[in-house]
């Protein structure tokens, strides 16, 4: 292959993947506008309130994160640096 085969064909696949994105961008901003309404209604509904923890449920989580904290302190201890 000569150099102004390899060229010519790289423009060839350039011109390929411009149309296929130019293709690819007119279907992505007509379909932007349209919503269908059962995506409308899911978005709606965890929009709904907002979850919240107890405190005993603070509490265990507070606890367990000690732990592992402790469990890598522990470690960092026993090497001997």
């Amino acid at each position: 292959m000569t150099l102004d085969n390899v060229v010519a064909q790289i423009d060839a696949e350039i011109r390929r993947l411009m149309q296929a994105r130019s293709l690819l961008a007119g279907l992505a901003v007509k379909g932007a506008t349209k919503k269908p309404a059962k995506q409308k209604a899911v978005k709606a509904a965890k929009k709904a309130g907002k979850r919240k923890i107890s405190a005993a449920g603070r509490k265990a989580i507070a606890a367990a994160q000690r732990k592992r904290w402790a469990a890598i302190k522990a470690a960092k201890s026993k090497v001997p640096f």
